[in-house]
């Protein structure tokens, strides 16, 4: 008897063990559950962009170290229609000598193969180009742009008065001034002789993000009206399929003289300063510092706002803040104090 009870304890002992192996063989990391549910697989999403253009808004590749260029280019109407206009940033248009204007064109996200027609830039050109640590391209200036460049090194530049016929080319369908172009080679290698840098700080203005629906404030604006003077009147109409305006010096439409490619303005921001004829020759002192009045148009419609000068940089502001641009290209037209008499909308 005592043998059989032995015999039945090592028994029950032995299954015992055998169970709590069982058990514990079940608890291995490599075993699933035959039940087992598996996990919904998430969409991958688009990754946003890493980088975008500070001048622009726009995506970018790669993150660019580059200094901007700035650039005069010719307005009078014989230097119409113009080369690489619609490839700049940021484009200022401001009078120079009677009532024809000049622009100061801002080139970063893109440097297109050919700009121009150069023309001779102004002290106010200058005060401009500051803000930004640009590289000045100009062919001649007034006699205080001269000392501002030459002796006073306020701007890094590369002169057509230095280069006319080498880095500067004259064209031969237009008379001289109105016919001496830059390559973005020539430019290139313009920097290179002068020994500047070619890297340095951008400014990155304020935009609405491209991931973001946003809508822009304000009444209904869709064509647009920039009277300099009763023979100087710049239309603009808002096309609604490409997203922005249109210019036109009276009837002719503003377009790139090598493609046709139409100007295409997503920010037009006008602001009104003091013009003050300084010379016989009938150069203006522009006030670029003080702030002031403005309107800016955006997605077809308006908004009053005020412009400052902050950093150097002529930026519109509403109620003590920074009003976002829309991102794309950025179109600054300054104009003489009365906004309401050389603005139609």
């Amino acid at each position: 008897m005592k043998g059989t009870k032995i015999l039945t304890v090592l028994l029950v002992s032995g299954i015992m063990i055998a169970g709590c192996s069982n058990t514990e063989e079940t608890k291995l990391p490599d075993e699933e559950p035959e039940d087992s549910v598996e996990e919904p697989i998430e969409e991958e999403l688009e990754p946003s962009p890493l980088f975008t253009y500070p001048l622009t808004g726009l995506q970018a590749e790669e993150e660019s170290g580059d200094r901007i260029i700035g650039v005069t280019i010719n307005n009078d109407p014989r230097a119409r229609p113009q080369t690489g206009l619609v490839d700049a940033d940021v484009v200022y248009e401001l009078l120079a000598e009677g009532n024809i204007t000049r622009f100061v064109a801002l080139y970063h996200s893109i440097l297109p193969e050919k700009i121009g027609p150069i023309r001779s830039s102004r002290a106010y050109h200058i005060d401009l180009l500051k803000g930004y640590n640009s590289i000045f391209v100009t062919h001649g200036w007034s006699p205080e742009a001269e000392q501002r460049l030459t002796v006073n090194r306020e701007l890094d530049y590369i002169s057509g008065m230095k280069y006319d016929g080498t880095l500067f080319q004259r064209s031969s369908d237009r008379v001289a001034p109105h016919n001496s172009y830059i390559t973005a080679r020539q430019i290139l290698q313009g920097i290179e002789q002068e020994g500047y840098e070619r890297t340095g700080d951008v400014p990155t203005f304020e935009f609405y993000s491209l991931d973001d629906e946003y809508e822009v404030e304000g009444e209904n604006a869709e064509s647009v009206v920039v009277q300099y003077s009763s023979g100087h009147r710049i239309n603009y109409e808002f096309n609604v399929e490409l997203s922005g305006y249109t210019r036109a010096n009276g009837e002719l439409q503003t377009a790139d003289h090598e493609t046709g490619e139409p100007q295409l303005i997503e920010n037009l921001f006008v602001v009104e300063t003091s013009h003050q004829v300084v010379d016989e020759q009938g150069r203006r002192m522009i006030d670029l510092n003080s702030g002031g009045q403005a309107l800016l148009f955006q997605h077809g419609k308006v908004q009053s706002v005020d412009w400052e000068n902050l950093d150097g940089i002529i930026t519109p502001v509403k109620d003590g803040h920074v009003v976002p641009l829309v991102p794309g290209q950025t179109w600054v037209n300054v104009i003489p104090m009365g906004i309401d008499q050389h603005i139609i909308y």
